[in-house]
């Protein structure tokens, strides 16, 4: 099985790769993934789908902000055509596209506390950027938001391509939480950072799109990140609680694909 995976811009869900063969040993898939960076015009995210048609592969997962802007459009037109089973995933302020990509038989996952970065000149660098998307990693990952991620796209994976299941998903606080945390304080942590990093996005959105004063949008961009700083906190808050009781979720995948759990350190 070969999985292509498609990234038009960036946000913390792009790490969808990694989290499907996380030690590299999966003998069941073979992974290949083409991206645009940070850009998402129409030309930039067609290239991305045709070089990844090239590798054949039996399932698509593309990745992008806002999957109803006129690149990812473009993209799914091309995949589409090309009759590979997909799946579109993003983040919660694309949700508005989310009847334009089931309509064009693709499956989706929305995913909330996936927030958008303060990308203005005056406030963000490299330096701020990579800042922003490790506290975004530790809030998806630690939360539950990635688990959530990595088993809809698994079962995703492990259908027949000629008959795909395809998640139709939105990813809340509430639902990244389920049966991840043990202690009811870890779980109630884990949904607060979820829920700043909702704000985040919501706070971020005004500064890119909305706000023309620049000493507002350079403040607030400043403010939301912090905050997202103070959500990646609550989340290895609630991290230390589960590892103090011995009640760490992992769920490591075998080498034919199929995924252990287990709670105890030593188990």
């Amino acid at each position: 099985m070969v999985v292509g995976i498609g990234k038009f811009g960036l946000i913390g869900s792009s790490f969808i790769d990694a989290l499907l063969d996380e030690r590299a040993d999966r003998q069941d898939l073979d992974v290949r993934v083409v991206g645009s960076g940070a850009k998402m015009g129409e030309r930039d995210c067609v290239s991305v789908v045709s070089s990844l048609l090239e590798f054949d592969p039996t399932h698509l997962v593309l990745v992008s902000p806002n999957p109803g802007m006129p690149g990812p459009s473009k993209a799914r037109e091309v995949v589409k055509k090309a009759g590979v089973p997909a799946v579109v995933v993003s983040d919660y302020l694309g949700i508005d596209s989310r009847d334009d990509v089931e309509s064009d038989g693709f499956g989706y996952i929305y995913v909330k506390g996936d927030p958008l970065i303060g990308a203005r000149r005056e406030f963000l660098d490299s330096v701020e950027m990579a800042d922003f998307n490790s506290n975004v990693l530790k809030v998806l990952s630690i939360c539950g938001s990635f688990r959530k991620l990595q088993a809809e796209i698994d079962s995703f994976l492990g259908s027949d391509s000629e008959d795909p299941v395809l998640p139709k998903l939105v990813i809340t606080p509430e639902k990244a939480v389920e049966g991840e945390f043990e202690n009811p304080y870890a779980a109630s942590k884990a949904i607060g950072a979820l829920e700043i990093a909702n704000k985040v996005a919501e706070l971020n959105h005004k500064v890119c799109f909305k706000l023309k004063d620049r000493e507002r949008y350079v403040e607030l961009a400043s403010a939301a990140h912090e905050m997202l700083g103070k959500a990646a906190s609550l989340a290895e808050e609630a991290r230390e609680i589960e590892k103090a009781n011995d009640t760490v979720k992992r769920t490591p995948h075998a080498v034919d694909g199929e995924v252990k759990e287990k709670r105890r350190l030593f188990e």
